[in-house]
C-alpha cells in the first residue's frame, strides 16, 4: 500500500509543472502531441466528448480545455464547478466577443420568419451560435412554438420546426442527426460538427441554413452567402453588426478553481514559441483544433470570475429560457440580502413580522459582502437589497438597476414625484489638529469602506485629480477602509469585532468590522485610529452631543469636529454647505430589472406597515436597534420609486459618473465583481 501512494506521489510531482490538456478528437490529439513537442509544459489527455473532458478537469485527471458558452455553462454547475481563466479574443473590435449569425445561400429566397419547415446545420447540441442563440431567439419570438420542459424537451419543438437537422450530440436516431454525415457527435468525427462543420453542412446542401458565428465564412466565398435578419431582411456577411442574433462571449478556457494552476497555465501558453496555437492549417481539412482559428491572441479573465459572470446574465437567460424551468406566475415575496450578523438578524425580525394571511413576505438572504449579495441578486439567489451610490455604480455594470431610493426629508414623502434625496460627502478632522485640504498627505485616514460613495470614490476621485497617481498608499500612511485588501495600508488600523484572537471580520465591509460604514469611519477618528474621516455630513450630529446610542459615543462634542474641504480653511461642522467634497446622490435598492415592478410593489406595501410612521409598530424598517444603518439608512424616512427603465449612469448623475469614471482610471480602485461584469461588452445591459 505504501509503495502505490509513493508512486502516485511521483507521478504528481512528476506532472506538477506540466499543463494536462483535455482533447476531445484523435486529430485534436495529434495538435496537442505536436504542441507538447516544442513547449514541454504541455501533455494530451484523450476523451470521447466535451462532457467527459469537464469530468476529467473536475476530478483533477486534466486540467484545461478550451470550451464555448453553452458548454461554459454546463462546466459552472455546481456538480463541476470549473471556471473560465482565459479567453480567446478575435481582434481588437471585438473585445472577446462574437456574434451569433444565420447564414443562406444567396440563392436562396426565405427569410427569418420562413424557416419553418426549412433544413438546418448547427455547431452542436447546446453550443451558443450553433444551439443556444438560435432556439432561443425562435423561441422568444414565438416561431417555435414550445410550452416548456414540463411537457416535452425542447429538442422535440425544434424537431417539428425543422424539416430535418444536423445538430451533432443529439439523439443519433432522431431527425436532428438525419442531415450529419457520420456519427452526430459532438467531436471532429462528424464531419458537421463546429463552426466550419455546419457551414460545410450548408455548402453541401445538406442544410438550408447555418447557425454559426460571424467569422465563420472565408473571405474567398463570403459574395455567395447572406445573413438573416431578425427583422426579416437579409444583408452581405460582413454587416454581421446590424444583422444578428445576439453577440455572445468567447470561447474561454477552463478549468478547477486554484488560482495556482490559472497562473500555471496562463504562464504556459505564453511561453509557447514556434508554434502557431490559432492554425489548424497543418491539420486540414479540420478546423479550430484546441483554439478556434479566428482568435488572434489570449486574454486572462479576472481573478475571481464564474461562468454566471464571464457569460452575463442576457446569456444565462437564453440558455434558462431553453430549459422552461418553472416560475411562480406571481411573486409572494421578496428575497432580501443582508450583509453581516447584524444586518440577518434585523432582516429576520422583519421577515417574521411581514408573515400575514393573504399578504406578501420578506425572506432573507445574506452575504459576508454587498459585492456578495450583488452576485447573489444577479443569479437569482436573492432579489434586492438598499446600498451607496458607489454600490449603485458597481450594480449596474453588472446589469442590476434602481428600483427605489431612500428620502431623508420627510416632506418630500407625500410627493411621489419628488426630487431624490441627496447627501454632502464631507471630510471631517479633530479642530486644533493644524489639518486643513493642503496639508493632509502622510497622514492616517477613515474611510466607510472601499468603494463607498461619501468615503472612498469621492475623496479619491479628488486626490487623484490632483495628483495623479493610483497609488493612494503614497498619500495616506496608513488607514481603515473595509473591504481592501488585507494586507493593504488600507486595513492596518481596522479593528474587527473585537476578538482577542483570529478576528476574521477585521477590515471586513460588514457590521462586525466596528471602523464599518458611516458612524465606523467616525469612531475610527474619535478613537485616533485616524486623523481624518470621510463620511456623510450628518454623522457628526448623530454621533454627538448626546446622539450617539453607542458607548463610544456617548461623549462625543461636535465642537471638538470641523470639516476641511479643497481650497478653504477648516469651518465648523455644521457647515457643511459651504465646504464640501460633493453632493452625492441617497441610497437605493437595486434589483434585476424584469423584477423592478414587484420589489417596487412590495415594498411599497412593507413601508405601509413598517415604515417611519408604519400601522404596525412590531418592526420599523429605518431602525437600528442594534448597530447603525442597518438595511436601510436610520435617517431615512421614506422609500420613493425609481421610474422603471431608469439606468444606473441616469439615477446617478452626470457629476457623480464623471467622478467615478476618473476614479476608475485606477484599476486598484474597481472592485473584483466589477471587473468580472466588464471584462468584455457583450454583458452589458444597460
Amino acid at each position: 500500500m505504501q509503495s502505490l501512494l509513493l508512486v502516485a506521489l511521483f507521478a504528481c510531482l512528476a506532472t506538477a509543472d506540466k499543463v494536462r490538456w483535455c482533447v476531445i478528437s484523435s486529430i485534436e490529439h495529434k495538435k496537442c502531441v505536436d504542441l507538447a513537442a516544442k513547449a514541454p509544459g504541455f501533455s494530451c489527455v484523450m476523451k470521447d466528448n466535451t462532457i467527459n473532458c469537464i469530468i476529467a478537469i473536475k476530478a483533477g485527471e486534466a486540467d484545461a480545455i478550451t470550451l464555448d458558452g453553452g458548454d461554459i455553462y454546463t462546466a459552472g454547475l455546481i456538480n463541476y464547478d470549473l471556471q473560465p481563466i482565459i479567453a480567446e479574443d478575435y481582434a481588437f473590435a471585438s473585445e472577446t466577443c462574437y456574434y451569433a449569425v444565420a447564414v443562406v445561400k444567396k440563392t436562396s429566397t426565405f427569410n427569418f420568419q420562413q424557416l419553418e419547415g426549412k433544413r438546418s446545420c448547427h455547431t452542436g447540441l447546446g453550443k451558443s451560435a450553433g444551439w443556444n442563440v438560435p432556439i432561443g431567439t425562435l423561441v422568444a419570438m414565438n416561431y417555435i412554438q414550445w410550452t416548456g420542459i414540463e411537457d416535452s424537451p425542447v429538442e422535440e419543438a425544434v424537431i417539428k420546426y425543422f424539416f430535418a437537422s444536423c445538430v451533432p450530440g443529439a439523439a443519433k436516431d432522431s431527425k436532428l442527426c438525419e442531415q450529419c454525415k457520420n456519427d452526430c457527435s459532438k467531436s471532429q468525427n462528424e464531419p458537421y460538427y463546429n463552426y466550419h462543420g455546419a457551414f460545410q453542412c450548408l455548402k453541401d446542401d445538406a442544410g438550408d441554413v447555418a447557425f454559426v458565428n460571424h467569422l465563420t465564412v472565408p473571405d474567398s466565398e463570403k459574395n455567395d452567402y447572406e445573413l438573416l435578419c431578425k427583422d426579416n431582411t437579409r444583408a452581405p456577411l460582413d454587416s454581421y453588426q446590424g444583422c444578428n442574433l445576439a453577440r455572445v462571449p468567447a470561447h474561454a478556457v477552463v478549468s478547477r478553481k486554484d488560482p495556482q494552476l490559472a497562473d500555471l497555465i496562463w504562464r504556459t501558453l505564453n511561453s509557447v514559441v514556434d508554434f502557431d496555437l490559432f492554425s489548424s492549417v497543418d491539420y486540414a481539412p479540420y478546423k479550430d483544433l484546441m483554439f478556434k482559428d479566428s482568435a488572434v491572441r489570449l486574454v486572462q479573465v479576472p481573478a475571481n470570475t464564474d461562468s454566471f459572470l464571464y457569460l452575463g446574465s442576457e446569456y444565462i437567460s437564453v440558455v434558462r429560457s431553453l430549459k422552461k424551468e418553472s416560475v411562480s406566475p406571481a411573486y409572494q415575496g421578496i428575497k432580501w440580502c443582508a450583509v453581516g450578523h447584524a444586518e440577518t438578524a434585523k432582516c429576520d425580525i422583519w421577515s417574521i413580522n411581514s408573515l400575514g394571511v393573504g399578504t406578501t413576505s420578506i425572506e432573507c438572504q445574506s452575504g459576508a459582502t454587498v459585492e456578495e449579495c450583488l452576485k447573489k441578486i444577479m443569479e437569482n439567489e436573492a432579489d434586492a437589497m438598499a446600498v451607496d451610490g458607489g454600490q449603485v455604480y458597481v450594480a449596474g455594470k453588472c446589469g442590476l438597476v434602481p428600483a427605489m431610493v431612500e428620502q431623508y426629508t420627510e416632506g418630500m414623502c407625500s410627493f411621489p414625484g419628488a426630487t431624490a434625496s441627496s447627501y454632502y460627502a464631507v471630510a471631517v478632522v479633530k479642530k486644533n489638529s493644524g489639518l486643513t485640504w493642503a496639508n493632509l498627505k502622510g497622514t492616517k485616514s477613515c474611510h466607510t469602506g472601499f468603494g463607498r460613495t461619501a468615503g472612498w470614490n469621492i475623496p479619491m476621485g479628488q486626490i487623484y485629480k490632483e495628483t495623479q497617481d493610483c497609488n493612494f498608499a503614497n498619500f495616506f500612511n496608513s488607514g481603515c477602509a473595509p473591504g481592501s485588501a488585507p494586507d493593504s495600508p488600507f486595513c492596518k488600523n481596522c479593528i474587527g469585532s473585537g476578538m482577542l484572537v483570529g478576528d476574521q471580520f477585521k477590515c471586513k465591509p460588514s457590521s462586525e468590522e466596528r471602523y464599518y460604514g458611516y458612524a465606523g469611519a467616525f469612531r475610527c477618528l474619535v478613537e485616533d485610529a485616524g486623523n481624518v474621516a470621510f463620511i456623510k455630513h450628518t454623522i457628526v450630529a448623530e454621533n454627538s452631543d448626546g446622539n450617539g446610542q453607542a458607548t463610544w459615543s456617548r461623549n462625543v462634542n461636535s465642537n471638538d469636529y470641523e470639516l476641511i474641504c479643497p481650497g478653504k480653511a477648516a469651518v465648523p461642522v455644521n457647515q457643511f454647505t459651504s465646504c464640501n467634497l460633493a453632493l452625492v446622490p441617497a441610497h437605493a435598492v437595486v434589483t434585476r430589472p424584469e423584477i423592478h415592478h414587484e420589489v417596487v410593489r412590495i415594498l411599497k406595501e412593507q413601508q405601509i406597515k413598517f415604515g417611519s410612521n408604519g400601522t404596525d409598530s412590531t418592526f420599523r424598517m429605518f431602525n437600528s436597534d442594534s448597530g447603525k444603518n442597518l438595511l436601510f439608512k436610520d435617517s431615512t424616512k421614506c422609500l420613493q420609486e425609481v421610474a422603471a427603465g431608469t439606468s444606473y449612469n441616469s439615477f446617478l448623475g452626470p457629476d457623480y459618473m464623471n467622478a467615478m469614471d476618473s476614479l476608475r482610471k485606477c484599476n486598484t480602485s474597481t472592485p473584483d465583481l466589477e471587473k468580472s461584469c466588464t471584462f468584455h461588452s457583450c454583458q452589458q445591459k444597460n
